[in-house]
């Protein structure tokens, strides 16, 4: 699969990486507001998808993925 990604043209797979990355992103992002769970997958999701093509999307990715880990609870300690 990463050999055909690879020999489409790279403007191509910008806008293909574009379109679907920010459309996950906004689902995220709407899923803040509107009723429905899951908002963290859907946002790191897109960025993943858009971290293929584009240098900035991977600092966002970055950040994004050290502040999942803070939301993800803890196991409680056993005493």
């Amino acid at each position: 699969m990463k050999k055909s990604w690879l020999l489409i043209p790279k403007r191509l797979r910008q806008v293909i990486a574009f379109v679907i990355g920010s459309t996950l992103v906004l689902i995220g992002l709407a899923l803040i507001v509107l009723p429905g769970p899951f908002t963290m997958p859907f946002i790191i999701a897109g960025l993943i998808v858009l971290a293929l093509e584009f240098a900035w999307a991977e600092s966002l990715l970055i950040k994004a993925k050290h502040h999942a880990s803070k939301i993800v609870p803890k196991k409680y300690k056993k005493k």
